[in-house]
């Protein structure tokens, strides 16, 4: 690939993905992976600097099992999703951009590690 060519590939990626502020991974797990989830989250917080919500021991907002949020910023998340998929350990894992469209966001922009589950979409109105 040329440098022209490498250019303009790279100034399209910028502009498709400037309208992302962050992503969250969702680590889903269940009362008896609630500890390896709980670890697995907090090493990625210790490891990549990011942000760690509360484990969540039901289901919250569209997740259909217990999880725990990871919130990454786009140069955070670029080392995460690779890091997770190497460490996951089975568990499942559902990562999505942060646009300012949760339904579009979830919907249409997911990423799934590991068995892709039904999210209740219909909070998003």
């Amino acid at each position: 690939m040329n440098g022209i060519v490498l250019r303009r590939a790279t100034a399209h990626i910028g502009a498709m993905t400037q309208n992302i502020s962050g992503y969250h991974a969702h680590i889903y797990f269940d009362e008896t992976t609630v500890a390896r989830a709980t670890e697995l989250c907090q090493s990625a917080a210790d490891t990549f600097g990011v942000v760690m919500g509360r484990v969540h021991e039901r289901p919250v907002g569209p997740h259909p099992m217990w999880s725990c949020q990871l919130a990454a910023t786009p140069d955070q998340f670029a080392g995460l999703l690779p890091w997770l998929a190497l460490n996951r350990d089975g568990l499942i894992v559902f990562a999505h951009p942060e646009t300012g469209d949760d339904l579009a966001d979830h919907r249409d922009h997911g990423i799934w590690l590991g068995t892709g589950l039904a999210l209740n979409l219909s909070i998003f109105g």
